[in-house]
This record gives structure tokens, sequence and C-alpha cells, in this order.
């Protein structure tokens, strides 16, 4: 009876599943820097370690020794993105799929949005490597981020709907 409520209310629905995963990555985060002191790692497997890495820059390190200004610029973009994107899947009729792939965006740049507030850093403590390769780390938020881009090329491969007109089909 509850989930019948919800399903009515599909943008309530919506501010949960931000707040869900939002509350995810931060959560893991938290435990992780608990956990692992900052530059230490965890060996879990020959191929996966956790570590605790706090990255100043965007994607892959990008700006990282910028020498601080990218910090408010990075904060400023995922507000602007967060707010663009959360008022879209909020206030304009879009397509179930279409809105969680929003959400996953929401969460993600959020998440991270939430690290370079508090510290000025996101915090990464997924680390996938082979033998001296280290893929860059990352974290939950990144993965929504990804995935949601990764959503969204499906969606943008997927045939246009039909529209249909009020005339007669011949």
């Amino acid at each position: 009876m509850p989930m019948m409520g919800l399903t009515q209310h599909p943008r309530l629905v919506w501010l949960m599943v931000v707040a869900l995963l939002v509350g995810a990555d931060q959560f893991t985060k938290a435990y992780f820097s608990s956990l692992i002191p900052l530059g230490g790692a965890l060996e879990v497997t020959t191929w996966f370690n956790l570590v605790h890495i706090l990255n100043t820059g965007a994607a892959f390190s990008l700006l990282a020794d910028a020498g601080g200004w990218q910090r408010y610029f990075f904060i400023t973009l995922a507000a602007v993105v967060v707010v663009v994107i959360s008022f879209a899947c909020l206030m304009r009729k879009a397509e179930h799929f279409e809105r969680y792939v929003g959400a996953a965006v929401v969460a993600g740049g959020g998440g991270n949005l939430i690290d370079r507030i508090q510290t000025g850093a996101v915090v990464d403590f997924l680390d996938i490597h082979w033998k001296a390769f280290h893929w860059p780390a990352f974290n939950l938020a990144d993965i929504y981020v990804v995935v949601a881009a990764l959503a969204y090329t499906v969606l943008s491969l997927r045939a246009p709907r039909a529209v249909e007109t009020a005339g007669p089909k011949l």
C-alpha cells in the first residue's frame, strides 16, 4: 500500500533515489577515509585495492595541480549541473528511465560537490590496477556519472518515437 502512494508522486521518489545514492556515496567515503590513512592502500585482490586519496582535480585528476582556483570552478560547475538537471527532472515531463538517469548524474555531481565544499577535494577509494598500471582512483559518485553517461548514450541510440498527427493517415 505505501508503494502505491509513491507511484503517484514520481518527483518524491526521484528525490528519495537521489538522497539514497548521495547517502551511499558519502557513507562509503567517510567509512574508507576512517579505515585507511590518507595515501594508504588496502589490497583486496591482485587487481583491486581500497585506497584513501584526495583528488583536487576533475576526472583523471585533470587540473589537480592548478594552484587552488579549480576548487571554486568545480564547485560552481557541479552546482550548475546539479541545479539544471534537477530542474529538468523535476519540472518537465520526462520518461521514467530518463528521469532516473538524471538522478544518477545529480547524485554523482552532488556527492562530489559535498566533498569539494567540505574539504576542497573529492575522496576517492576504489583503485583498479594491473601490475604497476593503476586506473585513476574513483568513488561511487563517479560510478553514478559514468553509468548515467552510458545510459544517455543508449537513450540517444533509440529510434525516435513516431509523432501522432490529428489528420488522416495516407
